[in-house]
C-alpha cells in the first residue's frame, strides 16, 4: 500500500504518555500519523507534525484526516488546584476540541471518527456503587471538568461520521503516570496507601488502553462512550499490596491519613481519595479482549525489563 492509499490519523496530545504509545502501536502500513503540535518538528516517513494554535483556534494544514484522536490536556497533578489552575485544566481540554471543530467547519471535511479521551473522574466519589457509562456524573471539580470535556468533544464530533470517548482510569506504565511516583518511595523502604485504603482504585495497563484506541479506529460500528479500566476492581490498599508483592518489596506499607492529604494537596486530594468501582461490561460486549486483567499480571509484565 503506497502513501497515497494510506488513511491519515491526526493525534492531538501525541507527545504525552498515551500519544507516544499509540503512535508506536498504529500500523504504519495502513496509516499515516500526524501529531498536532504548537511548535514545528522534524518529520519522518510515517509521522509528521502539524502546527496548531488552540488559543486562536487555528490548524496550519490543508490535509484531510480520516481519523482525529484528541488526547490534549495539561496534567491534573502538576500544580495545586488554584482557581487559575482549574481553569487551565479545563480549557486545555475544551479548547483543543473547539479548535478541531473550527477546522472542520472551515474545511467542510467529514472524518470517519472523532475519538476523545475523558476520565473516570466524571463520576466523582461514589463508594461501592458499580459505575456504568449510564451512571450520573459527580459534583466535584474533576466531574465538572469531564462533563465540559465530553461536551466539547461531542460538539466537534457532530461533523464526523462517529464519536468515541474513553473515560480513562489510572494508566499503569513505567514511562509516565502514577506508577513511577509510587515506586519512588521504594528506596526509602516504604509504600503508601491513602485514607482508609478502601476506596476503589480503577486502573488500566498502557498496552490495553492503546489497544482500545486502535479498536475504535478499526471497528466502524464501535461508537459512544466507554469506561477504560481493567476488569479487576481493586481497592487502593490492595492495589499497593499487589505492587509490593510483584516487585518483592521488603519494606513497610504505611497509611497516609486523608486529613494530611487534604492539608498537603487541597482539593486535588480527591484524585487519591475518591472511590470509583468501574464496570467494563459495555466495551467487553463489543468483543474487546484485555491482555492485562489483574494488577499482578500488569505489574509483572512491566518489571520484567525495567525494574
Amino acid at each position: 500500500m503506497n502513501s497515497q492509499q494510506k488513511e491519515i490519523i491526526w493525534i492531538a496530545g501525541g507527545t504525552g504518555l498515551l500519544g507516544r504509545h499509540l503512535s508506536a502501536a498504529i500500523d504504519k502500513d495502513r496509516y499515516l500519523i500526524r501529531i498536532l503540535s504548537r511548535t514545528p518538528h522534524n518529520n519522518s516517513n510515517h509521522q509528521a507534525y502539524i502546527v496548531w494554535d488552540p488559543e486562536h483556534l487555528t490548524i496550519n494544514s490543508e490535509e484531510k484526516p480520516d481519523y482525529i484522536i484528541n488526547l490534549a490536556g495539561i496534567s491534573i497533578a502538576s500544580k495545586r488546584w488554584t482557581n487559575a489552575q482549574k481553569e487551565a485544566i479545563i480549557s486545555s481540554r475544551t479548547q483543543s476540541a473547539h479548535t478541531i471543530d473550527a477546522y472542520l467547519k472551515k474545511s467542510g471535511h467529514r472524518p470517519k471518527a472523532y475519538i476523545s479521551a475523558s476520565a473516570v473522574g466524571y463520576y466523582g466519589d461514589r463508594g461501592d456503587e458499580l459505575l456504568t457509562e449510564e451512571s450520573m456524573c459527580g459534583h466535584d471539580f474533576m466531574a465538572n471538568c469531564c462533563v465540559q470535556w465530553e461536551e466539547a468533544a461531542y460538539a466537534a464530533s457532530v461533523l464526523c461520521k462517529k464519536f468515541v470517548a474513553f473515560r480513562i482510569s489510572m494508566v499503569v506504565s513505567l514511562d509516565g503516570g502514577a506508577l513511577p511516583k509510587i515506586l519512588m518511595s521504594k528506596s526509602m523502604g516504604v509504600f503508601n496507601y491513602f485514607g482508609n485504603g478502601n476506596q476503589y482504585n480503577p486502573w488500566i495497563h498502557i498496552d490495553d488502553l492503546t489497544k482500545m484506541f486502535v479498536f475504535a479506529i478499526e471497528n466502524p460500528d464501535f461508537e459512544g462512550i466507554y469506561n477504560a479500566a481493567a476488569p479487576q476492581q481493586i481497592t487502593n490498599k490492595a492495589f499497593i499490596r499487589a505492587i509490593s508483592k510483584a516487585i518483592k518489596f521488603k519494606g513497610f506499607i504505611v497509611k497516609v491519613p486523608a486529613m494530611l492529604l487534604r492539608l498537603a494537596l487541597g482539593e486535588m486530594a480527591s484524585v487519591l481519595l475518591n472511590s470509583n468501582r468501574i464496570s467494563i461490561d459495555k466495551i467487553s460486549s463489543h468483543g474487546f479482549e484485555f491482555q492485562y486483567k489483574t494488577i499482578d499480571k500488569a505489574i509483572t509484565s512491566l518489571i520484567k525489563e525495567k525494574i
